[in-house]
């Protein structure tokens, strides 16, 4: 294990945003969008999309195009909510096999969102959306656009 203040080059640093994967095709492409917003909000040049499993690009496809890339140090960022067996034990050794292919490069696994501050207000701006919606004051959001999903219901009709 590499510990200690060895310089990064941000310049040479690959991030690869993992989730989990989905055999829903629309799920996937929402990673895309959200490696994009990413890539334009990050120092790192270098960013990557990746599926842990059921899709592609894979961990060790998006690795790999990290490293042809140019960079020396890969970190792999869980695009989770919390802490879990995929984050403690799944992608790290599926990021282990990744860089076992590219001795000389770097890498580490990053927390999870998990209790970042910044995801209070991110719940709180989804869900008033959502409420602004059903009140016919916005449009569905990038999520619910075109699936009806975003409905107001009662208990009465679950019970039916």
């Amino acid at each position: 294990m590499v510990h200690g203040a060895d310089p990064v080059n941000p310049q040479r640093t690959g991030l690869v945003l993992v989730d989990h994967g989905s055999r829903v095709e629309e799920s996937n492409e929402m990673l895309l969008v959200m490696a994009e917003m990413v890539r334009r909000a990050v120092p790192w040049p270098i960013v990557e999309p990746a599926h842990m499993e059921l899709a592609e690009p894979s961990i060790a496809t998006a690795f790999d195009s990290c490293v042809t890339a140019g960079a020396e140090l890969v970190v792999v960022s869980p695009y989770f909510l919390l802490p879990g067996r995929h984050w403690s034990q799944d992608i790290p050794a599926l990021a282990a096999e990744a860089a076992a292919r590219h001795p000389s490069v770097r890498y580490m696994v990053a927390a999870p969102l998990g209790l970042h501050p910044q995801m209070a207000e991110v719940v709180r701006s989804r869900v008033a959306h959502c409420l602004a919606h059903i009140a016919g004051q916005a449009e569905e959001c990038e999520v619910c656009v075109g699936t009806g999903r975003c409905v107001m219901r009662t208990g009465a009709e679950a019970a039916a």
